[in-house]
């Protein structure tokens, strides 16, 4: 009698329920209950906010429903009942779509998205194709079935249009909660966090306190802000960032100044290539041997204390610093937010005013790809060989473009064509995330971590090594060796911070006391200025970072730099500022790593919990001046300032004069042009091409029945060594 007087009142429940559903504030409360939910979900298991103690869990449970309620509630004003139901549905719609989106893009960059990555998105998409697929994960069905159900429930008449009008005076209430609720969510933050909106060092805290919608808009603000700041810049402006960089400037090392002067530079882009893969054994094998054997060199001056500072731009945001010494932006990328308009100064533009450097770039990826057919204008290259001038077909690309042996090899053509001295700049992209190349590619026993991309990570970099040998190998053969300055460097981390406790065995540490100082070292990335004909070469013990780069190269090239907007110091002058700022205010220096407010000893690793008043002082100067530099930095990229300043000897670039259409045709107009002036290597050779000294194992390019063969070996060695344990030192 008990069981059925329960099931009655379960039916009567369900009924009651039912009818709720079908009014417009039932429909309401359904999808609030859903997208809580999901975004609940989000924060625990896709999001790391540092989530700590019942307070922040409490603030973290409420952050969703107030402004989710302020979206939702926007349609309970509309009177018509299909058009307020479908409006309604159509906020659900993209609010989730932003949720998904930013759960996509924090596993691969550890970040939210801005309004600056989102309106730059169909530059950056481009290129990237179907990696976004590669950072799905089973769970991600979670996030989407819920608008498959609710037109489920709508087709089988579950769920139905309430043609009842919805009261004015109830749609008013519901908005007047919402905003108290998100207020009161706000007060809250602010209470755990003081200065949560005005001193906003990290994203995750916006988030963490306030939700994804809450920073979406706070987001929206600051970048409308910016975009007014650009629009009232004046030329006075920029006297601020010229007391700085002209007091930061640190003069050259004579025994240093000019030792490459007139070399070509041939600038190597080692995508996603980590400093702690130079030197590092898997199985008792080299990683990397070719890069270690040039790292290791006394022809080689190598900085195992360099550091990556990119922040969103990624790549982007190496190749502005590298080719600046500017810092990217706070949010979005240089390239795509502002590189359409922006002035540059950057090296090729300043190496072809000065000494008469040709210019070019060859990657194999789309040229919109991170806006880059518009950016190089404006630095100033003369040449930009995109995919369009390779073999894109399948078997020669991956996701990013095309494999790095083969960049290399058919870039041949084009590099042999150029007028010396050249400042010529190579963007490998096999060793991109997800790290996946074709069996045919694999010959590297990588280890068992547990993590399929980080395990991959050493085979790319492998291939990336035996690619980066073979150009070596052409540049002694062909003769550009001797006459060349070659600069290498990793643009950022290959395996994020969310990745790295699965190094952390094979790096020799514990991933059950990896900390926050763990992730900062690795932002190690390489840099190697090799330069033929040097013996006092070697490993360096200086400590900087990608800003570094421009003055250093001038310098070596017998370039004054002093008169340029750099934030950059040369790595070898004995005055070069050894602290790294990163991107989000955080810096590191010989001796201290600073993390918002923890200050972390570089020898042992651990907290420094009581600092000394002299650490104190000296670590409030440094970081008043890291904060200096950096928003001097985005005045300058947000502002535009440098359309108001020439340097001694320099031309603005103007943009208009470049064009990237049928550039081996003007390679060949251009040295039948100038004859027997022509300084190519094809002319130095007496009208030769080089392209046959070019020797490759790429079986992309043997014939079938070699690579067949080949496929065979690479797949027995492949089984072998999946049944081997993993054994790995540094």
């Amino acid at each position: 009698m008990i069981t059925l007087e329960r099931t009655v009142q379960t039916v009567q429940t369900l009924k009651r329920l039912r009818l709720f559903l079908n009014t417009r504030l039932g429909f309401f409360t359904l999808l609030l209950f859903f997208f809580w939910l999901k975004t609940i979900t989000a924060y625990l298991v896709d999001f790391n906010l540092g989530v700590t103690g019942i307070y922040q869990y409490f603030v973290l449970l409420l952050n969703p429903i107030g402004t989710t309620m302020l979206l939702l509630g926007l349609a309970l004003y509309i009177k018509k009942p299909i058009i307020s139901y479908l409006t309604m549905f159509l906020i659900y719609i993209a609010n989730s779509a932003l949720l998904f989106f930013n759960v996509i893009y924090y596993r691969e960059f550890t970040d939210f998205m801005t309004i600056n990555t989102m309106l730059g998105y169909s530059k950056v998409s481009e290129g990237i194709s179907g990696s976004s697929f590669a950072l799905m994960k089973p769970h991600d069905i979670f996030y989407v079935i819920d608008l498959a159900l609710i037109i489920l429930l709508f087709i089988t008449r579950y769920l139905k249009f309430n043609a009842n009008p919805f009261k004015k005076i109830n749609a008013f209430a519901i908005m007047s909660f919402s905003i108290m609720l998100t207020l009161a969510t706000l007060t809250l933050g602010e209470i755990d966090r003081p200065q949560l909106i005005t001193r906003t060092f990290d994203r995750n805290y916006i988030v963490k306190y306030l939700g994804i919608d809450s920073y979406t808009v706070y987001d929206s603000f600051k970048t409308v802000k910016n975009n007014r700041v650009r629009d009232t810049a004046e030329s006075y402006d920029l006297n601020k960032v010229l007391d700085f960089t002209k007091s930061h400037y640190a003069s050259p090392n004579p025994s240093m100044y000019g030792v490459a002067k007139g070399k070509n530079v041939i600038v190597i882009h080692l995508e996603s290539f980590q400093q702690f893969l130079i030197n590092f054994k898997v199985n008792g094998k080299e990683v990397t041997p070719f890069l270690n054997s040039l790292y290791n060199g006394k022809q080689t001056y190598s900085f195992p204390n360099f550091f990556n500072q990119v922040g969103q731009g990624k790549t982007s945001d190496a190749e502005n610093l590298l080719e600046t010494s500017i810092y990217g932006l706070a949010q979005g990328s240089v390239f795509t937010s502002l590189g359409s308009e922006n002035t540059f100064e950057a090296a090729p533009a300043i190496l072809n005013q000065t000494s008469g450097y040709s210019s070019a770039v060859f990657h194999g990826n789309t040229g919109s790809f991170w806006n880059r057919d518009t950016v190089y204008k404006s630095m100033g290259y003369q040449y930009f060989f995109d995919s369009s001038y390779y073999d894109n077909s399948a078997k020669n690309t991956l996701e990013y473009g095309l494999k790095d042996k083969l960049l290399f090899n058919d870039s041949v053509k084009y590099l042999e064509r150029l007028q010396q001295p050249f400042y010529a700049k190579f963007i490998t992209v096999s060793n991109h995330f997800p790290f996946d190349i074709d069996s045919q590619n694999k010959d590297f026993e990588v280890p068992n971590t547990g993590d399929t991309s980080v395990n991959n990570y050493f085979q790319t970099a492998h291939y990336l090594d035996e690619s980066v040998k073979e150009f070596f190998d052409y540049l002694q053969k062909s003769g550009l060796y001797n006459n060349s300055m070659v600069v290498l460097y990793g643009d950022h981390y290959g395996i994020s911070n969310s990745r790295n406790v699965k190094l952390a065995k094979l790096l020799g540490k514990s991933s059950e006391t990896w900390s926050s100082f763990d992730n900062t070292q690795m932002q190690r990335v390489p840099f190697m200025v090799h330069i033929p004909g040097i013996n006092n070469g070697g490993v360096q013990p200086e400590y900087g970072g990608e800003v570094d780069v421009l003055p250093t190269l001038l310098h070596l090239l017998g370039q004054d730099s002093s008169s340029y907007v750099q934030f950059g110091t040369d790595l070898f002058s004995k005055t070069h500022d050894q602290t790294v700022a990163f991107r989000n205010e955080n810096f590191i220096t010989p001796d201290y790593t600073v993390l918002d407010s923890t200050i972390y000893d570089n020898t042992t690793g651990k907290e420094v919990t009581h600092p000394s008043k002299s650490v104190q002082e000296t670590i409030k100067k440094e970081q008043k001046k890291v904060s200096t530099e950096l928003n001097l930095s985005d005045t300058v990229n947000n502002q535009n300032l440098l359309r108001y300043y020439t340097p001694n000897n320099f031309k603005p670039v103007q943009p208009a004069e470049y064009n990237y259409k049928n550039q081996y045709d003007k390679l060949l107009k251009l040295q039948q042009e100038l004859k027997n002036n022509s300084t190519s290597l094809y002319s130095e050779k007496g009208n030769k091409s080089s392209t046959n000294l070019y020797k490759t194992d790429a079986p992309e390019l043997k014939p079938a029945s070699e690579s067949s063969s080949s496929d065979s070996k690479i797949s027995s060695a492949a089984t072998s060594a999946a049944h081997k344990s993993n054994s790995s030192s540094n």
